[in-house]
């Protein structure tokens, strides 16, 4: 009788993989971080992959991730020339940063003639060119949070990513078209990319980090990004995740903020099957203005699930969330949004906002904003509205002229649109509302 051998998975399978980066690391340059490495993997082998138990994961399933046996990524020999081409925005003036199943790509990748004060070099190589840099900052913000587990993981694992400075004063004009791609492999194949952003006083930068991948390949990605503001800075964030409708998706971002800066992002989530997006402030001065502006749209049986905070840590301090939630079919989706404000934080003004339409009878959303409050002179507030499309709205158009499906896709758009409108990037905002067109009225706004 043949005995049937049980795949491996959960934390067996990574742990096989961190026996090959430890010995791979152990000899290339990089032995000086191996204890940082053998910390988090040792943080995430006592937390584990979470479960439905854990408070912070109680809206999300993650027993299909667990079902595949993820092997780490190779570089295929994949031309990404094709895939690229429906991911480059063309007719736009961007430094253009690529990395293809998690490798840096200079072959695709046009970062020549950067303005004076900006530094932008793979993770792999700053190890070596900018080890005080990496010493001081890299792995020291995120992981207190409710994606503690895949951040440790990503901490022990990741082989690559990227690193951004700008020094004291420098205003960057060209935004940084920050892309990781993958692309399809023989096996379920995962990956750790790591972003490290440091804006020094005084700077400006707009950084579009993207997630995409080749239709129909299933794979892992586990991304992390640390972003360090000092003061005055100010920094535009546009994160979109539209990874492959089969792969599953894990990011955080943590933001330190310094005093005076500026921070606005727009979180963006249409790919995937499963994907928790986690951001969260650290607001550590007066003055800070931290924005976060969220869409997912879902369809299928996708699940996409938001976590943030924000930590008012210091008085006179703004901050606005609104999260915005399509879903369709049996898809469902989670927010879970938490404004911390300390003992002495006072004048604070905080506003959080998730709203979600359901397109579907079948379609499902967890709402759940808080707030801490420990101080006494503040103004705080937020809210949750779930709802479907206003039939007398949809009577309106349609006695108007307008057909039944196009009268629900202008709904759809003017519901998504107050996100969209804020999008400063053309090529991006043209982007997202030619997918809105698509999928909610099969045909041209």
């Amino acid at each position: 009788m043949n005995q049937q051998i049980e795949p491996v998975t959960g934390r067996d399978l990574f742990r096989q993989h961190f026996e090959e980066v430890e010995d791979r690391f152990s000899s290339n340059g990089q032995s000086w971080f191996m204890n940082t490495r053998k910390a988090a993997f040792a943080r995430f082998t006592e937390l584990g992959i979470p479960t439905r138990k854990d408070e912070a994961w109680k809206h999300t399933s993650l027993n299909p991730f667990n079902e595949v046996e993820f092997r780490p990524s190779d570089v295929s020999d994949v031309d990404s020339k094709a895939l690229l081409e429906g991911i480059v925005f063309h007719n736009w003036k961007a430094h253009r940063v690529v990395f293809q199943d998690g490798q840096y790509s200079e072959g695709n990748s046009a970062i020549n003639n950067l303005p004076k004060g900006l530094t932008i070099v793979s993770l792999k190589e700053a190890f070596s060119t900018h080890r005080e840099v990496i010493e001081e900052h890299l792995a020291s913000y995120a992981g207190e949070d409710e994606n503690e587990a895949f951040v440790a993981l990503n901490t022990a694992l990741h082989e690559d990513g990227l690193l951004v400075m700008v020094e004291k004063g420098v205003v960057v004009e060209d935004p940084i078209h920050l892309i990781y791609l993958t692309t399809s492999h023989a096996h379920p194949s995962s990956t750790h990319p790591r972003t490290l952003v440091i804006a020094e006083e005084g700077s400006q930068l707009t950084l579009i980090e993207r997630y995409a991948g080749e239709e129909g390949s299933v794979y892992f990605t586990n991304a992390v990004s640390e972003i360090v503001l000092g003061e005055n800075a100010h920094f535009d964030h546009y994160r979109l995740q539209d990874e492959s409708p089969q792969s599953f998706h894990i990011g955080t971002v943590q933001i330190e903020q310094g005093r005076n800066s500026r921070y606005r992002t727009h979180a963006i989530s249409i790919g995937s099957r499963i994907g928790r997006n986690g951001i969260a402030a650290h607001l550590d001065g007066e003055g800070i203005e931290c924005v976060m502006n969220g869409l997912f749209l879902t369809q299928d049986d996708q699940h996409i699930d938001n976590h943030t905070r924000v930590i008012h840590a210091q008085p006179h301090c703004y901050s606005h969330e609104v999260f915005k939630g399509i879903l369709d079919d049996h898809s469902s989706g989670a927010f879970t949004g938490r404004i911390i404000v300390k003992e002495g934080a006072q004048k604070t003004d905080a506003i959080q906002s998730s709203k979600n339409l359901l397109l579907s009878d079948d379609a499902t959303i967890s709402p759940d904003p808080q707030l801490e409050i420990f101080a006494d002179d503040v103004k705080c507030t937020h809210g949750a509205t779930i709802g479907q499309l206003d039939t007398d709205a949809i009577f309106y158009l349609r006695a108007r002229g307008i057909d039944e499906q196009s009268a629900r896709g202008l709904l759809t758009f003017a519901f998504a649109n107050e996100i969209i409108e804020q999008i400063k990037i053309e090529p991006l905002r043209d982007y997202l509302e030619a997918i809105i067109a698509r999928r909610y009225r099969k045909g041209a706004l």
